[in-house]
Order: C-alpha cells, then structure tokens, then sequence
C-alpha cells in the first residue's frame, strides 16, 4: 500500500510535527509514502481569485501521480477538499480539462482522471481498516475524553469529497475510540475553527474559537482532537495568543490524531513532535495504560 504524499504548503513551514508523527505511524502501519519535490501548492488560495490558476496547479500534482499510477494522501483537509474540488470540476468539463492539460504539456504532464485523492483519516479507516490498526496499538488511553473536530473542508460539499456523513460522520470519532479514548459529543464539533478568518477579521476569528473552546470544555473534553493544520495551528497557536490576553479562561489543548494514535502505538515523543504544540500536551501521557 502506497500513496503520494501530499504536504502541501502550511506543514513544511508552521506543523513540522503533524508530518512526523504521520510519517512514523504509516511507517508502524507498513503503508508506504511517496515524496515529490514536483509537488506544488493545491491551488487553494487562488480558487476565489483566478479559476484557471487555481485548476492549473491542482491539475498538475494530480497528473505528477496519476503518471506513476499512485492514489494521492493529504494530511491538510483543506489540500484534500481542494484537489478533490479541482477533480470534480475537470471531470464535468471537457473542454476545460483539455486547456488545463495543454498548459501542462510543457512539463510533459496530462491528467486524465485516473487518480484518487484520500485524507489521512480515510486511508486509516478505509484501506488500512479499523481492524488492522486496533492490532498495531500496544497501549491504550483511559479514562481520556476527546472531542474530535472534523473540519469544513473534508465535510464539505458532501458530493465532491464524499468523506463522510456531513451532518452525522462518525469516521473520526471511530478513529478515536480504536485508542481506547472516549468520544464526547458537544455543540460546535462540526462548526468552523475561525481559521479562515484569521488576519483578514482576527476578532470574529478569535470569536469563533473561543465558541469552540467552550463547547469543549462544557463537554467535559480533556483534549480537542484534529487532523488538518489550519484546525491545529487555530487551537494551539491562536489559544495560546489568546490565552496571553487572558481571553480563553482555562487552556483545552488540542492534539493532532497521529500524535494520539502514535502514542498508542509506542512511538517514541520526540518522532511525534509533543513538545511542539504551545499549549502543552505533555499530560496526555498520564492517561496511557499497557495493552
């Protein structure tokens, strides 16, 4: 089982440690990991400014894949529901596809639609199985709450990233429970971080955070759980900035899902970046018991 591996922009440069932890749980998994260095950005901050931009750079890591005859994985939700957006828009539009593949010649490229583009969370829950990944976990949590947060792009359009139940998914919350962590429910679990909001009205950003870090905490969540880096980085940089202004009360740490899986696994802290978070993570450790 292998699949490109799709960075893109945000983790190389803010979430060194989300790359990491996936890198070293797909290793314990036996799932292989293709690196392109022709891999470019998704084409996402050009989709509302210039369409053929946009498709364009899409088009171009999807072809680099298709060519060698890989599916696609991506740790960011927002790269896997824009790539997923981008095949979507070419599949329905011919003659859109064939001016986007003639920009592509010159890099000896063509995307023909034969690839697929997966999330993290759908290659653990769907190929490598729920099963198979309970055999890998060597320890479990207890007595640990988390409150998973799935994010708008994997959700969203339902028909274009068919990721899951937008209304009611439960794929992550499934993911969670194979680590013996118990699943809570809570109010704003399917409502936006403020990530995209962050620099352009940092107010209402913050605003939207604070909401989500409430409805956490009345959960009764010891963690937030994520598994994009907007999601991430808005929970643990921005509540830590928050937190300096005294705005968020008492601290909901938010840790990555490879990280929680990779300590169930064994993997040593340090692969899997814990000391990397700012708002501290570190307790976690306290909840682990041995299989």
């Amino acid at each position: 089982m292998k699949y490109a591996f799709f960075l893109g922009c945000n983790i190389p440069a803010r979430l060194e440690q989300y790359e990491t932890a996936s890198r070293a749980v797909m290793s314990r998994l036996g799932v292989g990991l293709i690196d392109y260095r022709d891999f470019t950005c998704c084409g996402y901050p050009l989709r509302n400014i210039d369409r053929k931009a946009y498709l364009l750079s899409a088009a171009g890591n999807l072809a680099l894949a298709e060519r060698d005859g890989v599916n696609i994985m991506a740790l960011c939700k927002c790269c896997f529901g824009t790539l997923k957006e981008a095949q979507y828009i070419l599949g329905g539009n011919e003659t859109l596809r064939r001016e986007i593949n003639d920009m592509l010649k010159p890099r000896d490229l063509s995307y023909r639609g034969q690839v697929e583009v997966k999330h993290l969370l759908s290659v653990l829950y769907h190929d490598v199985g729920l099963d198979n990944l309970k055999k890998k976990i060597s320890r479990k949590m207890k007595d640990l709450k988390i409150a998973t947060h799935y994010g708008c792009h994997a959700l969203r359009p339902s028909k274009v990233t068919q990721f899951d139940d937008p209304v009611a998914p439960t794929l992550f919350d499934e993911l969670v429970k194979a680590t013996g962590a118990k699943s809570v429910e809570w109010s704003e679990k399917l409502n936006c971080c403020g990530a995209p909001l962050m620099g352009v009205n940092d107010r209402v950003s913050m605003d939207l955070t604070q909401k989500k870090l409430d409805s956490g905490r009345e959960s009764g969540a010891d963690f937030l759980c994520t598994a994009c880096p907007y999601c991430q980085l808005q929970f643990d940089q921005v509540q830590s900035m928050m937190a300096s202004n005294g705005a968020t009360g008492d601290a909901l740490p938010s840790i990555l899902y490879a990280q929680l899986l990779g300590l169930c696994m064994g993997v040593d802290e340090k692969s899997l970046g814990l000391e990397k978070n700012q708002v501290a993570i570190d307790n976690i450790t306290s909840f682990i018991t041995q299989e």
